[in-house]
């Protein structure tokens, strides 16, 4: 499992505390006191690491591997999931996968980034950066939702689109931004989940929506915090730094008003506790669809726009 430098102290608590279990079972010994004081040292450790992460931490835990990624949570949160393929005119995208699915017992379509766990994972995933088919198949099932009534679900998790010679061939950018016109005329309600990583168009691509969620340690940026620091400080060195000024994390962007709900983690970040994680999307998820299936779709679109229309927009003293 990957190893964080600054989850080390409970790492270490850990491997305290699996010893003396062992200990006791191997050896037939009432260790439970010694247990429960470790187990009660381990939870204050960890508390005390996770409520004061700095921005660069949390740049790392939504890079970690053992994350939950969109296929995890199609199977921890939704119930029959039928994946569709294909974008009608280039072929078919693995790291954007995409289909029907309930939530909750309400049917929605879900599409999304899917990363890879180990390299062979990776390499049919794309690391989760999108060819422009990954971005039309996504709108083509947006378009199917729009027609069956569906609500819409999005689930973000991308380091950023794919930038190659053949992505640029196939006009990456002008798949990205046809979803970014048309996502906003959606006739139904559209609900986007930034689960780790919300780098760049690659992020916005999916990322049109009523409401905007980001799970408590991801990150939404135009640009990476080693992109930032390459240009303006010349080294990827200053990549913390870079992620502090950027106010990229879940915290920061809801007080600026660019993201609409904060879904907290269990304490550990989400790759110490997928059911927990999952359990906290699926509650946000059936919350704010709840909300949005009340309004009319003409102040639905108003509301959208509007949304989007306030971004950036600066109210100063006289």
């Amino acid at each position: 499992m990957q190893l964080l430098e600054f989850e080390k102290p409970a790492v270490e608590l850990e491997r305290e505390l699996e010893k003396l279990r062992t200990k006791s079972a191997s050896q037939n010994i009432d260790m439970s006191d010694e247990i429960s004081m470790m187990e009660a040292k381990l939870a204050e450790t960890r508390a005390r690491i996770y409520e004061n992460l700095t921005p660069w931490q949390r740049v790392q835990i939504a890079r970690h591997t053992n994350r939950p990624f969109m296929l995890d949570y199609l199977a921890l949160a939704f119930t029959d999931f039928c994946e569709l393929h294909g974008d009608r005119h280039i072929g078919d995208d693995a790291s954007m996968p995409g289909g029907f699915a309930r939530i909750g017992g309400q049917r929605v379509v879900v599409v999304g980034h899917q990363k890879g766990r180990d390299t062979k994972e990776n390499l049919k995933r794309n690391f989760g950066s999108a060819h422009p088919e990954g971005y039309r198949k996504a709108m083509r099932l947006m378009k199917l939702a729009e027609k069956f009534g569906l609500p819409v679900i999005t689930l973000i998790d991308t380091p950023g689109a794919f930038p190659g010679i053949g992505a640029e061939e196939r006009n990456i950018a002008e798949a990205i931004a046809y979803n970014l016109r048309e996502m906003m005329l959606l006739k139904v309600p559209v609900i986007a989940v930034v689960l780790g990583e919300g780098g760049s168009g690659g992020a916005l691509g999916i990322g049109v929506a009523d409401r905007v969620i980001m799970l408590e340690n991801a990150y939404y940026s135009v640009i990476s915090p080693e992109g930032c620091a390459a240009i303006l400080w010349k080294h990827r060195k200053h990549a913390p730094a870079a992620a502090e000024a950027m106010k990229l994390v879940a915290p920061d962007l809801k007080k600026l008003g660019l993201i609409d709900d904060v879904i907290a983690e269990p304490t550990g970040g989400a790759h110490h506790d997928h059911q927990a994680t999952a359990a906290a999307f699926g509650e946000a998820i059936l919350r704010h669809l709840a909300e949005l299936s009340a309004l009319p779709t003409d102040q639905l679109l108003e509301a959208r726009y509007t949304k989007f229309r306030n971004f950036g927009a600066w109210q100063g003293k006289d």
